[in-house]
């Protein structure tokens, strides 16, 4: 054969197989990047653990930090299997406008959900006519209603997720506050005391308007028990919870406490004992039956005797299971988590905070905080055990409460004023009780890896973090000054009962304010005219030329309700005539006292309401995704928003996102 030819043919054959070859590399190229495909396609489940007020900084709360360093060893693990940064919220930078920013992924102006209380024209300024924390209130769907069509959801203590709107393959638990169900608040009993009954004032009410969260109460000899041997010392006494009577005697047992009450003891029946307790103890849970709306509710409650004497002086917590049949939709779900994990403490204290007066106050919120960490973490087995969600969107009151309780944000932030009030030992204490509280949210964290399989995106967030309370500032007072408001102050309760019709401005939480040179009532209009813009513009002058005792004017912005859409992103129907903004360390308060002082030192040292968030990074929050297609180990190079979570999120899920979206995708996090 001629040798020209012979190497044509072997340059045939070979250029056939390596041809041959990239064609089946090629195929398999395609096969694999279609298996995928598909695989990814597959990534429709979500498990998204939002912590209330879980703040996350670089500087002070840097709990990637702590995660490097094996202290929060679940949140480690999402960083390395996933990406993570840091997030701003909506103004005004608390729960309700920023939850629904969240689950929408759009500004308040869109969603509806520019606060928590809100009024509107046409109603009555005395109460709230639109419930921030109600599903009701809110103008597009949240993320289970994107979903929840053709996937199983469960929605735990989820702002926003009540009334119920999903009907099928759905289980809403604890909606918070939304106005929905029998929501057993915890109470506090104390011996009756005009001044400090009058000293919390409104703040004793459930968001200062509902059911006494402090209640005061006398003792009474007529109240004996009939059946008991008498004690050489005791005292009586009634109390309700949700029409449910107790009665309980003041005793004496330890004989070295001489003459003084160290015991309480507590019945229904003033003959079976359900409770027999010390300063300091918890009681067992009671199962018991309150009324509700006139319905009979099975729910159970637990005592602690916070504090005794001196003389007959008692404080007694009453924490109330927050888990019954009128509360979870379907209501079968209550009694298969009951019976799975006990008894709910969702959170600890409430809002406004009661348990901050008292030294003793302290112990009984860490005991309530360590209950609700436990119960959140015990839950997420429970739930995927039974129900095997799709979508499972939870949250946690707890650190909030913390963070914006008394005892500890004030001390261990150095931009706070009080900063310097407790000495280095203490201070290093107050840090392990904080960090105590991270490392429940990531046991919590944990327990969500564990149950979520390989086709669930996995989300770490919260809604905003919590900075140092310094001053504040009762607006009300600086007007009643101007002679802008009308009141009387309640003698027995020290509540302020204000005279709408007499009123022309009003600062109501959290940060709006009320104009109206013609009277604030019956119901409020809005209204124009000469007398209307001279008034707001004497009110916008005093804001600004307001300083407190250092020269310091606490207003960041007022901003005319024409312009809250633009400049805020708020929805000028649920706004007032003014939108206020707070420098850092002050806060607005709605308190209208006897003696008028318009500057005070809260005992709560801290709080996030109405300030400016995108330079304050002590308002940020993390955000951690974990998922197919997810860079792992990436920290994203700038603070999103939290609108920007939802359009990630779905990205993350390859699912189209709803038309209304304003947030971005966060595109450097994917592969």
């Amino acid at each position: 054969m001629n040798v020209d030819i012979f190497f044509q043919l072997v340059v045939k054959r070979y250029l056939g197989g390596v041809l041959l070859s990239l064609i089946l590399l090629n195929s398999h190229l395609s096969f694999a990047e279609g298996q995928q495909q598909e695989s990814e396609s597959k990534v429709a489940k979500l498990s998204w653990f939002i912590p209330d007020g879980l703040r996350a900084d670089p500087q002070v709360f840097n709990i990637y930090q702590w995660a490097r360093e094996g202290k929060l060893p679940n949140i480690k693990k999402m960083m390395e299997m996933g990406s993570y940064g840091y997030s701003i919220p909506v103004f005004p930078s608390h729960t309700p406008a920023n939850f629904a920013a969240l689950v929408t992924g759009m500004y308040p102006r869109t969603n509806g959900i520019p606060d928590g209380p809100m009024r509107i024209e046409g109603k009555s300024l005395e109460k709230p006519s639109v419930g921030g924390f109600s599903s009701a209130a809110r103008k597009v769907p949240a993320i289970w209603g994107e979903l929840g069509q053709d996937r199983s959801v469960v929605l735990l203590s989820m702002p926003g997720s009540t009334p119920p709107e999903l009907k099928q393959n759905a289980i809403t638990i604890r909606g918070r506050w939304g106005g929905w169900g029998a929501d057993l608040h915890s109470v506090i009993y104390e011996k009756m005391s005009i001044e400090q009954r009058t000293k919390l004032a409104r703040n004793s009410r459930l968001f200062m308007q509902g059911m006494e969260l402090t209640q005061y109460i006398d003792p009474n000899s007529a109240l004996k028990w009939p059946s008991t041997t008498p004690k050489s010392k005791e005292s009586f006494l009634r109390f309700e919870f949700f029409n449910l009577p107790f009665y309980a005697k003041l005793q004496q047992k330890d004989n070295a406490s001489g003459s003084k009450y160290d015991s309480i003891v507590i019945s229904r029946d003033m003959e079976k004992v359900d409770a027999s307790i010390k300063k300091g103890q918890w009681s067992k849970w009671i199962p018991v039956t309150v009324i509700w709306n006139d319905r009979k509710v099975k729910t159970n409650v637990k005592f602690n005797l916070i504090a005794i004497g001196p003389g007959d002086f008692f404080r007694i917590r009453l924490v109330a299971d927050n888990l019954n049949d009128f509360i979870v939709d379907p209501s079968l779900a209550s009694t298969e988590i009951e019976s799975d994990i006990g008894p709910m403490v969702d959170f600890p204290d409430n809002f406004p905070s009661q348990l901050v007066y008292y030294p003793e106050d302290k112990k009984v919120f860490l005991d309530e905080a360590n209950m609700s960490l436990k119960w959140h973490r015990d839950v997420v087995d429970s739930i995927y055990k039974r129900y095997k969600p799709d979508i499972f969107l939870h949250d946690i009151y707890t650190p909030n409460q913390m963070l914006t309780s008394r005892w500890w944000m004030g001390y261990i932030d150095p931009s706070s004023e009080r900063y310097g009030d407790v000495s280095k030992l203490e201070r290093e204490k107050l840090w392990l009780e904080v960090k105590d509280m991270y490392k429940g949210i990531d046991d919590i964290v944990g327990k969500t890896m564990q149950n979520a399989d390989k086709d669930t995106v996995i989300v770490l967030s919260s809604d905003h973090g919590a900075i140092p309370l310094n001053k504040s500032v009762q607006l009300n007072n600086l007007f009643a000054k101007k002679g802008w408001i009308t009141y009387d102050i309640n003698p027995k309760t020290g509540e302020p009962v204000i005279d709408w019709e007499k009123s022309k401005v009003v600062f109501l939480k959290m940060s709006n304010i009320y104009i109206n040179p013609r009277g604030l009532g019956p119901v409020y209009q809005r209204t124009s005219g000469e007398d209307y813009d001279e008034l707001r513009a004497q009110v916008i002058r005093a804001l600004e030329e307001l300083r407190d005792e250092k020269g310091i004017a606490p207003l960041d912005a007022a901003v005319k309700w024409e312009d809250v859409d633009s400049v805020l992103k708020l929805p000028a129907d649920r706004t007032g005539d003014l939108v206020v903004a707070n420098k850092p360390g002050y806060g607005w308060s709605e308190d209208i006292t006897a003696n008028l002082q318009v500057f005070s030192i809260p005992l709560e040292t801290g709080y996030k309401q109405a300030v400016f968030a995108d330079n304050v990074q002590g308002l940020w929050a993390p955000f951690i995704i974990v998922g197919k297609g997810i860079k792992h180990n990436y920290q994203i190079k700038e603070p999103i928003r939290n609108v920007d979570q939802l359009p990630t999120i779905f990205r993350a899920m390859h699912i189209d996102l709803p038309q209304k979206v304003e947030g971005r995708t966060v595109n450097e996090i994917f592969k």
